[in-house]
């Protein structure tokens, strides 16, 4: 604690009371005061702001940091509301300001800022860049002092493009500050750290000391309760959870909206205080429930992973599962939200309600009784964002270099030089770009395709389907795909929307907005969205499920052990200890039960796609590929032997359907050959098929 300023110090002890810091609070004192680039890991709770936020306000300090000198980057605005009046107090000890500038914020709000520049600003990838290609903000006055970004939750951002997005934006704010800006990550325990840091540094690679602090606990932490159970639906999960745990605060996690959403309705009509909080409420309808559910005692807050990102709603007493989330880190961060208080512990109930949502807890707790956490792998070849920031940086300087302009990008691999070349040629030939004397801009057609609102839809890397906005009067509750008005219904339409059911009065489909009223009817919700497909990691976990495997340290209820007895026989046809199992299903289908995930089966059906023993289907599944009729253990195996040196050597190109490259975000900005091959290299797992292949495969019809 001596190396914090002196003002610091004194707040910590007298305002805050602490006597002493966390491990990991003095631990990063060090490397973040003499400028490192770093990682801070710690659970959920484990005083990960505290530890990056304090050494910066002390060199802010210390060193007389003038202007806008730090930037706290988060991946949900939820979450910078939250952190807003915290890091403000802190801020205040040293007489420094902190600003919020996200979508929500007013345009009034935005223009105090830009007149009065705060010390740090809470803020999104996104609009950092709408700030860097307005012509309203002066980049180099306020981003000029910049000296540190701060990146909170950098696995949610790493994991897909928003991180690619993100680390480009840096890379231009660096170059707009005149300075290499220091990089500080904070994240739950991933399984690459050091991988992990080293992309979040970007250009800064090499040129400045890295530093993952991640210190042991002072004490070991108590296990956790953990337990499993099959209630078979929705309703009866809704039963279970009213029935369980009166008096105390309770989250329930669901993996899907409609999901959060059916619960929702199913608790209420059991007396059960309930509040809902997905992505699709309005700002106003999660600030109200999360506000409700943080000031009320008995009750159920329903969720999606919005509430698994740290935002604060109090005290909890018990985190629930309705089925299970798809990887162990995710599992870590959602157990973290109980069990803060002194004399509490942390636990978690899993409520299947199918046999497959079973088998993937048990799978799941069987990972992590084994200590694994996934790494966190940023997704490969993103060309499609390397033409989106040619696009932004036109918007930012008016007019950028033909052969220059990646150098703004601080060599982040986006694409090789001849693509980028290539995207370059694009642009220019379909009009999304103009040249003149070497120099580029932005052309007609990006003008007609993403000019609209100032370009916002350019400046998200993610994609969203259309929405209609859902009216109770004035009052906006939230969104739903046009999906819930499209589908055939008998009498009145009637929705689901945070956790109430609505009575559609009127549909404006010019104005995409629906209006409602309160209605008594048992209401549903629709979003668009498929499963997501499972690593290699968790089925293989699932396959060695069926063949035995139990997690150490989880109790499995009754009907839970009782149901999963009977999946294992159901499915004993689908493994085998020795191999891969080729089999019948229901005396009709012959499948090769892989286990290996969608995207390891979907490189061996492109590999095997010229032998004839495999159908091909439109969606692949996470277990098994079908095979020909009469297609016998050998001649797979034969067919294996073939493919092999392709897949050794990355030589493997999966189908790419039109409807998959509707989902991939910019995909018009690159010639048609680029977007096919960027989406078939993020579709492979050869690492995993290669696996799969070495397993070898087993014929289990020989041996009944």
């Amino acid at each position: 604690m001596e190396e914090l300023h002196p003002v610091v110090q004194h707040h910590l002890v007298n305002t805050l009371g602490w006597q002493a810091l966390r491990p990991l609070q003095q631990a990063a004192i060090t490397p973040l005061v003499a400028g490192h680039d770093a990682l801070l890991l710690a659970p959920t709770a484990g005083g990960k702001t505290e530890a990056t936020v304090l050494p910066l306000l002390s060199r802010m300090a210390g060193e007389a940091w003038t202007g806008l000198s730090v930037l706290y980057v988060c991946p949900l605005r939820a979450l910078l509301n939250n952190l807003e009046p915290r890091l403000a107090g802190y801020a205040s000890w040293t007489g420094r300001r902190v600003g919020l500038w996200h979508g929500d914020t007013t345009a009034g709000t935005r223009r105090r800022l830009l007149e009065d520049l705060p010390d740090l600003l809470l803020t999104t990838p996104e609009s950092l860049e709408a700030m860097l290609v307005s012509t309203r903000v002066d980049h180099r006055r306020v981003f000029g002092d910049l000296r540190v970004v701060v990146v909170d939750e950098v696995h949610a951002f790493a994991g897909d493009d928003r991180g690619w997005h993100l680390l480009a934006v840096l890379e231009r704010l660096s170059r707009v500050a005149g300075r290499s800006v220091q990089r500080v990550g904070m994240s739950a325990t991933v399984g690459n750290p050091d991988e992990l840091l080293a992309w979040l540094q970007g250009s800064g690679r090499g040129t400045r000391p890295a530093t993952v602090v991640a210190p042991p606990a002072a004490t070991a932490p108590a296990a956790p309760d953990l337990q499993v159970d099959f209630v078979g639906s929705v309703p009866n999960a809704a039963t279970v959870v009213a029935a369980l745990h009166h008096g105390e605060k309770r989250l329930v996690f669901a993996d899907s909206r409609r999901t959060v959403e059916q619960l929702a309705v199913a608790l209420r009509e059991r007396g059960t205080e309930t509040f809902v909080s997905h992505s699709s409420l309005s700002v106003d309808e999660r600030r109200r429930a999360e506000t409700a559910f943080a000031e009320a005692r008995d009750c159920v807050i329903t969720s999606t992973s919005t509430l698994e990102l740290g935002i604060d709603v109090g005290d909890l007493d018990r985190v629930l599962q309705l089925g299970a989330p798809t990887t162990v880190a995710s599992f870590l961060q959602r157990l973290g939200r109980a069990g803060r208080r002194a004399g509490s512990s942390r636990s978690m109930l899993f409520l299947a309600t199918t046999d497959e949502e079973l088998l993937r807890a048990v799978a799941l707790l069987l990972l992590w009784s084994e200590g694994y956490v996934e790494p966190v792998t940023p997704p490969p070849s993103p060309r499609h964002l390397a033409a989106q920031q040619l696009l932004a940086l036109c918007l930012q300087d008016g007019r950028v270099g033909r052969t220059t302009w990646p150098a703004a990008l601080g060599g982040l691999p986006l694409a090789g030089a001849d693509e980028l070349a290539e995207i370059t040629d694009g642009l220019l030939e379909r009009g999304y770009l103009d040249s003149d004397s070497g120099m580029l801009f932005v052309g007609r057609e990006a003008e007609r395709r993403y000019g609209h609102r100032h370009f916002l839809e350019l400046l998200s890397a993610f994609t969203a389907d259309p929405q209609f906005t859902v009216l109770h009067g004035r009052l906006e509750i939230g969104t739903l795909d046009q999906l819930a008005f499209t589908r055939s219904v008998e009498g009145p339409r009637v929705l689901s929307l945070g956790g109430r059911s609505w009575l559609l009065t009127h549909l404006d489909w010019g104005r995409r907005r629906a209006y409602v009223e309160p209605t008594d009817r048992v209401g549903s919700s629709r979003w668009s969205g498929g499963a997501r497909a499972l690593s290699f990691a968790l089925t293989d976990a699932m396959r060695r499920v069926l063949l035995g495997a139990q997690p150490r340290g989880v109790v499995l209820s009754r009907r839970a052990t009782e149901r999963l007895a009977v999946v294992r026989e159901q499915l004993a046809v689908a493994v085998d200890p020795r191999a891969s199992a080729v089999g019948e299903w229901h005396g009709e289908q012959l499948r090769w039960w892989t286990w290996a995930g969608a995207r390891a089966n979907l490189t061996l059906l492109s590999a095997l796609a010229v032998s004839g023993v495999v159908e091909e289907v439109s969606q692949v599944d996470d277990r098994y590929l079908r095979l020909a009729p009469e297609t016998t253990a050998g001649a797979l195996t034969a067919a294996m032997a073939g493919v092999r040196q392709r897949i050794e050597a990355l030589g493997v190109t999966t189908e790419v359907s039109d409807e998959a490259l509707k989902q991939l975000k910019f995909a018009d900005l690159l010639p048609e050959r680029l977007s096919r091959r960027t989406l078939s290299e993020r579709q492979a797992d050869a690492a995993g098929a290669r696996l799969v292949l070495d397993r070898g495969v087993f014929d289990v019809r020989a041996s009944r």
